[in-house]
């Protein structure tokens, strides 16, 4: 039995911030308001830092099979460490993609030996893989290319998208882009070699029909559906008093750039979907804020500068992100433009309660402890070089941030301190999964996993 006590900490709860301490246990909380009297085996002085919930990234590419010289698992999540991100939820697009049970077991072995933060990984709808979506047990959720990837997991005829909703139960999420109007865009703008013309080609009306179609979906078959990456403000009508069982979320990029940043930073910004206008942070912004939208995630999918260097079309889409996302997030606190309960809620608690993941994403009796400190009065410079992606570069590279974290703890035990590096010998868990709760918006109020 193991005792680590947080002292003199502001700890961020679900609904308040207060001066304490958190008593842990074998790496579980077992008291947030603990007395001066409370003993333990090791003692941290927070020394008046905030101690919040471990980041959750429900929407990552760490790459690892198959495309390891752009990540991998080991790189990815000592980045997450870095970064404040304790857990993480992987997509099945690797080589070869995660689409059985037995490949998804296969990615697990693998973060079992090399992740230094919690893992789980979804499985991929192809248009005949049904029997394999309603046989695998212990994943977040379904995921559908609804548009926008290669090969089988491409889904976007009708009849197997009606299947996938009628005759499986776990929790499905969709990249939504309309494969035909981006393919309409694309032969109307052929030949082009301006990157801007990504956000052409994949444009809102793409991002809108196929937000439709998906949504329209789940509520006809009443199954829990999570919209990723919302790009576009027009998306958010579709999302307002959406049924219960609908959730969306939202990616930094898609706060933080828009189609004046090309210019700037050119194929750095390429993502699908593609970034939008200023008129759609604004909106999206106001999404967050009115929780129209519930989860903030990062869609990390790192390549090469070379990689990225070459002319468009041929540049990939994707960008890394998880070592920034929590201080990116921390800065706007600073700015007043949103909360720490807030950036707490849409960064670890949302995305635990979206993906019923058990002891995850709250400072409370019982949870898991996996924590972060963060120092909201550092300032510190994103560059390139210091990155720990294996990518080794960020579209951030030069801002300036003030807040930063400066300790992340798993299960209770340190893995990454500013002033000490890595712990090279941890490893992270497999995260657990009870989706019999019924989801987010059944457990608002805390009676949930």
């Amino acid at each position: 039995m193991t005792r680590i006590l947080f002292r003199n900490a502001r700890i961020v709860l679900t609904q308040f911030i207060f001066d304490g301490s958190v008593l842990v246990e074998d790496g579980k909380i077992i008291d947030v308001d603990a007395g001066e009297l409370a003993t333990a085996d090791e003692t941290v002085d927070c020394q008046g830092q905030y101690l919040m919930p471990g980041v959750i990234d429900d929407q990552v590419h760490f790459r690892e099979p198959g495309l390891t010289h752009k990540e991998d698992l080991r790189t990815a999540s000592r980045a997450c460490a870095a970064g404040g991100v304790t857990s993480f939820l992987e997509m099945p697009n690797t080589k070869p993609p995660a689409i059985t049970v037995d490949g998804i077991r296969q990615k697990e072995a693998i973060a079992a030996q090399k992740s230094f933060v919690n893992y789980g990984f979804y499985i991929g709808a192809t248009p005949n893989n049904v029997d394999e979506l309603t046989k695998v047990t212990n994943v977040p959720g379904i995921k559908i290319f609804i548009g926008s990837s290669t090969g089988d997991l491409l889904v976007d005829e009708q009849a197997a998208l009606e299947r996938i909703f009628a005759e499986t139960t776990l929790p499905i999420c969709a990249h939504c882009e309309d494969e035909s109007t981006v393919r309409a865009n694309a032969d109307r703008l052929a030949g082009t070699s301006d990157v801007s013309d990504h956000s052409r080609i994949r444009d809102e009306l793409s991002a809108m029909i196929a937000t439709a179609r998906a949504t329209e979906l789940a509520r006809r078959h009443k199954h829990r559906f999570h919209v990723l990456h919302v790009s576009t403000a027009a998306e958010l009508a579709l999302l307002q008093h959406a049924a219960p069982y609908i959730t969306a979320e939202i990616c930094l990029h898609h706060l933080f750039f828009n189609v004046d940043d090309y210019a700037r930073l050119g194929s750095r910004i390429q993502m699908n979907p593609s970034i939008k206008t200023k008129a759609d942070n604004d909106g999206l912004w106001q999404g967050l804020l009115d929780e129209t939208i519930q989860v903030l995630a990062t869609d990390h999918a790192p390549h090469t500068l070379e990689e990225k260097a070459q002319p468009y079309p041929a540049s990939p889409s994707g960008l890394p992100a998880v070592e920034n996302s929590l201080a990116l997030m921390l800065h706007q606190v600073n700015q007043g433009r949103c909360s720490l309960l807030q950036v707490a809620s849409w960064m670890s608690d949302a995305p635990a309660r979206v993906w019923g993941m058990v002891g995850k994403g709250r400072i409370e009796v019982g949870y898991d402890a996996d924590l972060v400190l963060v120092d909201m009065e550092q300032s510190r410079t994103i560059r390139d070089a210091e990155q720990h992606t294996k990518a080794r570069w960020s579209p951030w590279d030069g801002e300036t941030l003030k807040g930063w974290p400066t300790a992340t703890y798993v299960g209770g035990r340190r893995v990454w301190s500013q002033a000490d590096g890595f712990d090279e010998n941890h490893r992270g868990s497999r995260l657990n999964f009870d989706h019999s709760r019924g989801g987010y918006w059944n457990t608002i109020d805390g009676i949930g996993v």
